[in-house]
Formats: structure tokens, sequence, C-alpha cells
């Protein structure tokens, strides 16, 4: 059939179409793990698939091998997808063993573009847990990735990888694709080019534990980030007390600009695992940052200055102990005991209306089993611990999940199998529903959707509403920790072994 429209309608109806998309909410990435800076996991995108199902290829845009063991969130920025996962299926011959591996792949057909391959601490195993992989989604800025690695580094990377040419100041790449003492390996197209590296070890002195975790926060020229210091393999000392919770870098440089001075390490109960996340308050830019100990803190974020200097101890603007009665001192004494305990945070605070959110309680391995999630005023200054809860509401057992907050609810899951819907302002439960399944990851409020994974490897669908409707139970290949992310019209969620995309066809 001869087509009627000549080029100069043709070029306008695609824009009419593009313009349209974007309306939609198909346009955007998400570059870092929740949103920017308040960490609220709730995404603008629509047209989301209603349904889909990895056995049949049911809006399944395609689906890219993790390994064997993955537990990071996936990021989208710059037409690309990037990923922690381990070596489980060595995807270059020349890396073979335990390795951790952070993957870029190609957005459009999850196809891989580089990968930034680590060898794991030797000896210690709770250094860096066996077949862990890398565990902490990146943080895409332009043509950088900010990451940290399975050795607690913290590096910047190039989007192109080695398709450019090897950037610097770092250019020791062959090195650190091997152990110490070995013979640097030849860098290859495949190979990330890591541009700087800040290894928090040597730096800063902590101690990391298990896995390192950590979602970077970026603000102006600076990056905030949890340093991961825990206990050793023990389960009983802390070996760095004096390491920092909270640092900051210069995101061009990768130097050290300024730390928390709160003294966390000797109580902490297992490890620093919560990434901060940042808000205006009355005037006033705030860091918000859930420790080690059970406590979340707000701090004066850094205005950018021209004179360099000594690492600065960021200012507190206040303190809210989520949990008082706890014990504070000797901790370790309280291991494996699941009625007493201290409390730590593993969550992110959420910042929304000048409250913070966020999920606190005893350690999954090691504390009780209680576990909230809180609701506090932020306007507040100084010891906040008594005047700043507007409210607690009990979860089921302990919780690693993120708070999404929407249209007045706060949704959230825990490690008692069980997502909650409770109204935002009062913290009265809405609904709750039994999941079948521990959930580690966080929910995702997209598309007028509540989507959640869990780690029997089901995918959860429920209406983002007051009332709860359950919209559908997607089996996925194998369990998950992760937390789902749209972009771009596309839903991904990641198992242990895979990460999906699932999308509607075009029309």
């Amino acid at each position: 059939m001869k087509s009627n429209l000549n080029p100069r309608h043709l070029s306008a109806a695609f824009a009419l179409i593009s313009a349209t998309m974007v309306a939609g909410g198909w346009a955007a990435d998400q570059p870092q793990w929740g949103q920017q800076y308040t960490r609220n996991m709730v995404s603008g995108e629509t047209g989301l698939p209603e349904s889909f199902d990895p056995q049949t290829g049911e809006n399944v845009k395609w689906s890219a091998s993790l390994g064997t063991e993955s537990y990071a969130t996936p990021v989208v920025g710059g037409g690309r997808v990037i990923i922690g996962a381990n070596n489980g299926e060595p995807r270059d011959p020349r890396h073979q063993g335990d390795r951790g591996v952070l993957l870029c792949l190609n957005e459009e057909d999850g196809s891989i573009c580089w990968q930034l391959v680590v060898p794991k601490f030797q000896g210690d195993v709770y250094l860096d847990w066996p077949g862990a992989g890398i565990c902490s989604p990146a943080t895409v800025e332009g043509d950088r990735v900010y990451a940290v690695t399975n050795r607690a580094e913290v590096v910047c990377l190039d989007l192109a990888g080695m398709a450019n040419g090897n950037g610097g100041p770092y250019v020791d790449e062959g090195r650190h694709l091997v152990l110490p003492g070995e013979k640097p390996m030849e860098v290859g197209q495949l190979d990330a080019d890591i541009l700087w590296l800040f290894d928090m070890r040597a730096e800063v002195g902590m101690h990391p534990h298990d896995a390192a975790h950590s979602s970077i926060l970026i603000d102006g020229p600076y990056l905030y980030l949890n340093t991961g210091n825990g206990v050793d393999n023990t389960h009983r000392k802390v070996r760095a007390p004096e390491a920092p919770s909270l640092i900051v870098l210069d995101k061009t440089s990768g130097k050290l600009v300024a730390q928390d001075g709160e003294r966390i390490g000797p109580r902490i109960f297992h490890c620093t695992w919560s990434s901060p996340a940042l808000a205006d308050v009355a005037g006033r830019r705030l860091v918000f940052f859930g420790g080690g100990d059970g406590v979340c803190y707000a701090f004066d974020a850094l205005t950018p200055s021209s004179t360099p200097g000594p690492a600065k101890t960021l200012p507190r603007a206040w303190r809210f102990d989520c949990d008082p009665t706890a014990p504070k001192e000797d901790v370790s004494q309280y291991l494996r005991n699941r009625r007493v305990s201290p409390s730590n945070i593993k969550s992110m605070p959420v910042f929304h209306e000048n409250r913070v959110y966020l999920t606190v309680g005893g350690d999954i391995w090691w504390g009780k089993n209680e576990a909230w999630l809180q609701c506090i005023d932020a306007t507040q200054t100084g010891n906040i611990t008594e005047t700043g809860l507007l409210w607690s509401y009990a979860l089921n057992r302990h919780c690693c999940s993120t708070p999404s907050i929407h249209n007045g609810l706060v949704f959230t899951a825990d490690c008692g199998r069980t997502v909650h819907c409770v109204d935002a302002s009062t913290g009265e439960a809405c609904w709750t529903h039994e999941a079948n399944g521990e959930i580690w990851g966080s929910t995702l409020v997209a598309d007028g959707r509540v989507y959640v994974g869990t780690r029997r490897g089901d995918l959860w669908v429920f209406a983002a509403a007051r009332e709860k409707r359950v919209l559908g139970c997607v089996e996925l290949d194998s369990p998950t920790a992760s937390t789902p992310v749209a972009a771009n019209g596309v839903l991904y969620m990641a198992t242990l072994r895979r990460l999906w995309a699932f999308q509607k066809p075009s029309p």
C-alpha cells in the first residue's frame, strides 16, 4: 500500500510519538538506587507490563546471566544497565574462579559491554563472603560509574569502558585484575576502565565484614557513602572501632573530604550496610544516615569549597536512637539472643515531606526478632530520641527493606514473609499480605503498582492503594534479594542467577 505521508509528515509523526513517550514516563533512567537524594522507592514510569512470565517469554524483552549468586540491584543510565554479579559463569576465559564482578550491559538487548572483575580477599571468608560477588548497587552520572567493590574499594569507572582508551589517572588495571604478588594481566576490551580508586581499608582503616554493600549518593562535587565497617570473624570484636561509618569523597579525584565523628564503631552489632539520603529541611541541607548502632543521624551537608585541606568532620544536626532501651555497651554478649539485643539499620532512610521513614530492628542472623517501621520528624535538632518519633509500627520480624512512600501510604516488607501497607501520617496498618517467602529486597512503587520479590523466587504485584488488591504473583527462575527497578518503560528484576527485563511489545 502506498503511503500518503511525505518525509516531513513522517518526521512530525515520530516527534509526536517521542513526545508522548516522554510525557508518559518512558524516558527516565534510574541511575541510582531509589529516587535521587531522598531514596524513596517510587518511580514515575508508566506503561509497564501488567503481566509477565519468564517461563513462556510473555513480555520478556531480554534476560542476562548473572552467574550463580547475585545480591545486587541494577541501575540504568546512558543506555547501559549496571549490576553486580559473581564469576560463577565466566564471561572471559582468562578470569577463572571466585571473583566479584560488576557487569555493564547494553540496555537494548542485555549484551555485555564490559565487566569489572575483582579478585576476592584471601584467607578470612568473613572479609569477602565466597560466591557473593559485588553486592553494592552502582551510581551513574553522565559518563561516570561510581561503585564499591567486594574489596571495599570505591571506584570511578568510565561508562564507555576501554572503548575510548585507558583513561587515568589510574592506569594499573592489569595489576588490579590479579591478587597481590601475581603477574599483572593484559587488559582487554572487555575489562573496565578504572579512572580512580579509593581503598577504604588503607585510607580510613575500616574492617569489612561478609560483603561490602553501599549505594553512593552524589551531591554536586561530593560522594557520600557508608564504609561497611563491621565485626571480625568471631562476631565479637570490632577490629576498627575508630574507623568512620560515613565518608565523603571528591567525585573528580577520589580524595577524602570528610567523615563522621560519631565513633559508632564500638556499638556496631554486625556491620554498617545502610546508605545515606539527603534533603533540604527548613533551609538546611541534611544528610541522613542509618548507623550500625541502630541510630539514625542527620549531618549538615558540605558546601563546595575551593580550599583543599585535611578531611573535615561532618557536623551533626540531630541524632535519633531508634531503639533507646536496647543494650549499648558490650553488645557482643547478646549474640544469638532472639529476645534481647541491640538493633541495627540495614535499609536506607527515606525523606518525604519533612519526615524520615526507615526500618530498624534486631539483626537477621544474630539479634532479636523485633523490628519496626518508624517515622521521624526531620525538622528538629540535637538529641531528638525523646521528641522526634512521630509513630512506630511493629513489623513481623527482622527487616532489610527500604520503604516506599506514595499517595499517603508507606509500603515495605520484612523477613517475616509479610508485605505491609501503612498510613504515612498515622502509622496505622492499612493491609498486610503473607508472601510465602522471606523478603530481603525493597518494594518498588511504579505505574500504580507495588512490586516486591522474595527469597522463594516469587515476584508479587499489588495495587498501590489503601485497599489490598493482589494483581499477580510471578514465579522467577531463582530466589531474589534484589529490588525491582523501572526505567524507560522497562521493569528490571534480578534474581540470584539472572537479570530480567520485562516490557510490553512495541505497538
